[in-house]
């Protein structure tokens, strides 16, 4: 295992992860614990105390005393939402990065964070710990978890030989611990026959195992602890956002080396702002309990309802996914949850509006809600169906949502309300990040009563702005656990040319070091006609094979930007340049001197490149520039008003955040009727944004401030007043509404736009793909058992694939390539990897083809979608941007002989064994849409590319 220079290593690992500061600066202090303690199993324990302790123990920001185990332990205290799991990736890069270890042993509190943790080490998930990390880009760790580790997995490694790749266990604690039910010991450390001892001797027995422990205030007590101590490891990491034990009489850590509490996300803007609203001029102590309650619910709504708004309007100013806000009541007991649920459904509240949007969620006999009940709360973050959550006491540890944006807490103390079973289900981000809208950024809790001792409560010594105690939240999402192989797929160029250095014929060998063949128990699929299994290439020799892997990893990709097309690869100038560029990159390396003529490396050069432009499928890099400024003015259309839901708004809310002490109000902007018309509310606030031109859009400007009176009118049967009294309140917040729905239908002119061609061609880049077990790689035309679970498989023998493997996300995918297998005109396709296309869509997000394809005539990028899925919003959108591109393409290089590039949807229906890449084409070309082609001039001779 090849090592890196520490200081090196924490630098890359920083900038690759692009971790937030205090993920940086726990990395930098690992670091220098690794520096002072050199863990290793002949670690003196005390000694490393003493050292580190030295060095932490009187810090602002940690409080070192002991490692409080038997071997170094240390603790990183950092705030919900700062990113604890991508902090682990951080530490595991770090440790396997230098040499230090390569097994490592992830422990999980509960089942909910185990699975979270599970999907975020998975290479395909949008969360990957390790993404950028170049150390795991051809070679991710191996994943052992409960369900595969009695396969052998971790024990056989990840190659051959059991030397290379890291291999990380991922356990829930209920998995290692050494008190079972009935007096048994658990699975894993029951005896496997394999290894002649249990998993958990072999891990314990490690010399490298270093051990991270998630939530970790959650394994101090007797049963965790002493799993904890069997294991054995040579380091302990610890991450938590709460360094003290659980229970009655709980104790602070001892060990913690880094502490970055709440405050410190608040200031850096990591999490939402907790702040407190209350009318004004309110006394609380006016009205009894009951009435108290009815208030604070009815204010609660109010503001929810602004909330939504401001999320609907930020959403469509940003062209961002909308997030459905609900409102949290907390209640005393069931009883009392009982009555509030009817109240708010009943027609006493806003004329029973809200009956059927209401979910009442809490506790049985345990005080902790069931899976069930917890999963119908994360429910709540997708389904946008639900205003008002009602629950009762504490909601079980490991659930957020972030979508909580007003807290209604009804007869709770100021003490409860400033806790983690109040706050801390709010604070996580929407976005990720802070948005610079001060509504979306805040967590707001309506407490009429408690509004002044709040106040003072957030300034104490324990209080929000200086400590709070905080509960562990988790993402949750429903993703199921894995037991992945990883099986590698370089360019089948590539592949020949590894065959030809290694001497031997081609066989799957995946990440747990099996190997196939012939003989072995597990049948094994030989590839197709494109891999020859006789000598792929004439040349054979050392030097040989060492200028073409130069040729093939370095000079080919430098000519992409060089050459016009993949075709001029054959031109025996070009050709002759890439063979004196192959020699000019040779050195002397391990005893190795070169010993080629000038024309055998043109001789290499030219089989190299002949194989490489028969078995590449040719994508051009494209770089598009506007040339002018556009102008704009707005179409007349139809609001949409179906997310307002404004109340009338007799008295001011106060709204004021803990942190900073900053107040702002909710109410009606003029105490008295000043408006000639109602629209003339409205109006007022559009005319406010610098992009409308009162004299040039005073006509839709009415039209729309029309439309939003008459639905605000029509809510309220007709009523004047109520109708006055909404649109005075809250006109403002409609306008902002309105004014993103406008720039949305906007016209614009004409604009001209340079194509250029950036690369002719991209390098294929190897891909790598998880399946359940080499049991899971098949022939493509064989289905799988159960046609679900095709995303388990991984599929070879092609013959015009440009790679041996591939992998599927339906099975009408599968046949699809059937279809392309069989098609006379098809030259070559292949499923992208990442990044493999530059496209984005109208929001940014970039977008992967399913298919891209060609024949003798054109090139394809082909989309296959379930019926259903033709119109969605988002699929079509990548279309839009798909067939725009091809567009693009088309113009940019059809002057240099290159084939079209047409972009096809295809119904999952529509394929089938018996129809043809020609007729597929007919029935589903998508052209690409006129609005957005009108704002691209291709004028000459602005259009050009690598020469």
């Amino acid at each position: 295992m090849q090592t890196t220079d520490p200081k090196r290593a924490v630098f890359q690992i920083i900038q690759r992860l692009s971790l937030r500061k205090p993920q940086a600066e726990a990395l930098r202090r690992l670091d220098d614990i690794v520096d002072l303690v050199g863990p290793d199993k002949a670690t003196d324990v005390e000694m490393a105390r003493v050292a580190v302790r030295e060095a932490y123990g009187n810090l602002a920001d940690a409080d070192f005393e002991d490692f409080e185990r038997d071997f170094p332990s240390v603790c990183f205290a950092l705030a919900t939402g700062v990113g604890k799991t991508r902090l682990m990736g951080a530490f595991i890069s770090y440790l396997y990065m230098i040499g230090k270890s390569r097994n490592f042993f992830v422990l999980a509190p509960n089942l909910t964070i185990y699975e979270k943790l599970l999907s975020d080490f998975q290479p395909s998930s949008p969360k990957y710990v390790f993404r950028g990390i170049e150390a795991f880009a051809h070679n991710a760790p191996l994943i052992v978890n409960a369900e595969n580790y009695e396969e052998g997995r971790g024990v056989r490694g990840t190659d051959l030989f059991g030397q290379e790749g890291a291999i990380i266990n991922i356990f829930n604690v209920s998995k290692i611990n050494s008190e079972a039910r009935g007096g048994n010991a658990p699975r894993i450390k029951r005896l496997q026959e394999y290894i002649g001892e249990s998993y958990f001797s072999y891990l314990s027995g490690l010399d490298d195992l270093v051990l991270l422990m998630d939530e970790a205030h959650r394994y101090r007590g007797s049963a965790g602890a002493k799993a904890i101590a069997e294991l054995k490891p040579i380091l302990g990491l610890e991450v938590t956002a709460t360094p003290k034990s659980v229970g009655s009489k709980s104790q602070d850590f001892k060990n913690v080396v880094y502490r970055y509490d709440l405050p410190d996300a608040m200031e850096d803007g990591y999490v939402k702002e907790p702040a407190v609203g209350t009318r004004t001029n309110f006394n609380a102590k006016s009205v009894d309990e009951a009435m108290l309650e009815q208030i604070k619910l009815e204010d609660g709504i109010h503001y929810h309802e602004h909330v939504r708004v401001k999320l609907e309007t930020y959403a469509r100013q940003n062209d961002v996914k909308v997030v459905h806000p609900f409102m949290l009541v907390v209640t005393q007991d069931t009883t009392h949850a009982r009555r509030v649920n009817e109240f708010v459904q009943s027609d006493e509240f806003f004329g029973g509006r809200y009956r059927g949007r209401v979910a009442e969620i809490h506790s049985k006999l345990t005080g902790e809600e069931s899976d069930e009940n917890a999963q119908r709360l994360l429910n709540i973050e997708k389904a946008g169906d639900t205003d008002i959550v009602i629950h009762v006491n504490k909601l079980k540890e490991g659930w957020d949502v972030s979508n909580l944006f007003t807290i209604v807490p009804l007869r709770a103390s100021a003490s409860d309300i400033l806790t983690e079973q109040t706050l801390g289900r709010g604070l996580r981000l929407p976005y990720g990040k802070r948005t610079g809208v001060e509504v979306v950024d805040t967590l707001t809790v309506i407490a009429h009563e408690r509004f002044s001792e709040l106040i003072e409560k957030a300034k104490e010594e324990n209080g929000v702005i200086r400590k709070l105690k905080q509960v562990t939240i988790g993402d949750g999402g429903d993703v199921p656990s894995s037991k992945p192989v990883s099986v590698s797929a370089p360019s089948l160029v590539d592949q020949m040319l590894a065959q030809a250095e290694a001497k031997t014929e081609p066989t799957v060998v995946v990440a747990d070091g099996e190997t196939g063949s012939e003989d072995a128990a597990q049948p094994v699929i030989k590839p197709g006609g494109m891999v020859p299994t006789q000598a792929p290439f004439s040349f054979s020799t050392p030097e040989e094979l060492k200028v073409a892997r130069t040729v093939l990893n370095v000079v080919i990709p430098q000519f992409s930007t060089k050459v016009s097309s993949i075709g001029d690869l054959n031109d025996p100038k070009v050709i002759e340049l890439i063979a004196d560029a192959a020699i000019a990159a040779q050195k002397p390396e391990e005893g190795f001197i070169p010993s080629i003529t000038r024309e055998q490396a043109v001789a290499v050069a030219q089989e190299l490149c002949k194989h490489y432009v028969e078995r590449t499928l040719a994508i051009p890099a494209l770089t598009i520039t506007p040339q002018q400024q556009v102008s704009f003015g707005f179409r007349r259309f139809d609001l949409d008003m179906k997310s307002w839901n404004f109340q009338p708004l007799s008295r001011e809310l106060m709204i004021q955040v803990l942190r900073t002490e900053k107040s702002s109000r909710i109410s009606g902007e003029d105490e008295g009727d000043t408006a000639n018309r109602l629209e003339d509310h409205v109006v007022a606030k559009l005319i406010d944004y610098s992009e409308i031109d009162y004299d040039a859009h005073a006509a839709i400007l009415y039209d729309l401030a029309g439309q939003a009176v008459i639905h605000t009118r029509n809510r309220f049967d007709g009523d004047e007043e109520q109708t006055r009294s909404v649109l005075r309140g809250h006109a403002k917040a409609m306008a902002e509404s309105i004014f993103s729905q406008m720039k949305q239908n906007m016209w614009r002119e004409q604009t001209n736009y340079r194509v250029s061609l950036a690369s002719a061609f991209a390098e294929l880049r190897p891909q790598t793909f998880d399946t359940a077990g080499t049991g899971f790689i098949r022939d493509f035309k064989t289905p799988p058992d159960q046609k679900q679970e095709i995303r388990k498989y991984v599929f070879t023998g092609f013959s015009k694939g440009c790679y041996q493997y591939a992998k599927f996300d339906s099975d009408p995918e599968r046949k699809l390539t059937i279809v392309l297998e069989k098609d006379t005109s098809v030259r070559l396709w292949m499923k992208p990897g990442p990044n493999q296309f530059k496209i984005y869509d109208n929001h940014g997000a970039p977008y992967q083809p399913d298919f891209v394809v060609e024949t003798v005539a054109a090139k394809l990028i082909i989309e296959v979608k379930r019926q259903s899925e033709m119109k969605d919003p988002e699929v079509l959108r990548k279309a839009d941007a798909a067939s725009l591109w091809c567009h693009v393409a088309t113009q940019a290089s059809a002057k240099h002989g290159e084939k079209p590039w047409y972009y096809l949807l295809v119904p999952e229906s529509d394929v089938q064994e018996n129809f043809t890449v020609s007729g597929l084409e007919a029935t589903h070309t998508r052209a690409p849409d006129a609005d957005l082609l009108s704002r691209y001039v291709f004028e000459e001779p602005l259009l050009g590319g690598p020469h």
